[in-house]
């Protein structure tokens, strides 16, 4: 039996897809909900660093950039040795709605992550989703 590969979370968000967008994309949006510094250098194959209170930092590969519709990146899952060269990929999709956004995470490529790292890398980041979006949530109603 294979590992699981792929997360997939869905929230309806009642912001308009500029604002989803912009929250995604840019230092200051990310900074307010999925870390507490960012930089991003917003074009495929720019880079961008997260970093949080208690020490992680995430340095990410912008791969795709479809504004204001698609943004996706690749970076190192939890634990991984930092010079092992598999990445996971993570898309977000927009779609206008009615009453704002319908917002779609959708990470994958846990499959190709050795045995001692699956485990703990997929738990943590199908733990971690709905934690993160709620706390995009929160950052754009406090807007």
């Amino acid at each position: 039996m294979g590992f699981p590969d792929r997360i997939e979370r869905t929230v309806d968000l009642a912001h308009p897809p500029s604002a989803v967008w912009a929250a995604l994309t840019t230092a200051e949006g990310l900074s307010g909900w999925f870390g507490n510094s960012a930089t991003i250098d917003l074009r495929p194959g720019g880079a961008a660093q997260m970093s949080w209170p208690e020490g992680p930092v995430a340095d990410i590969r912008v791969e795709r950039v479809e504004e204001p519709r698609v943004f996706g990146f690749t970076w190192r899952v939890d634990g991984v040795p930092a010079d092992d060269p598999r990445r996971t990929y993570v898309e977000f999709t927009l779609e206008p709605t009615s009453h704002g956004t319908r917002l779609t995470v959708v990470e994958t490529g846990f499959a190709q992550l050795p045995d001692e790292y699956h485990r703990t890398g997929y738990d943590s980041h199908v733990e971690g989703w709905p934690r993160e979006l709620g706390e995009l949530i929160d950052y754009l109603d406090a807007a």
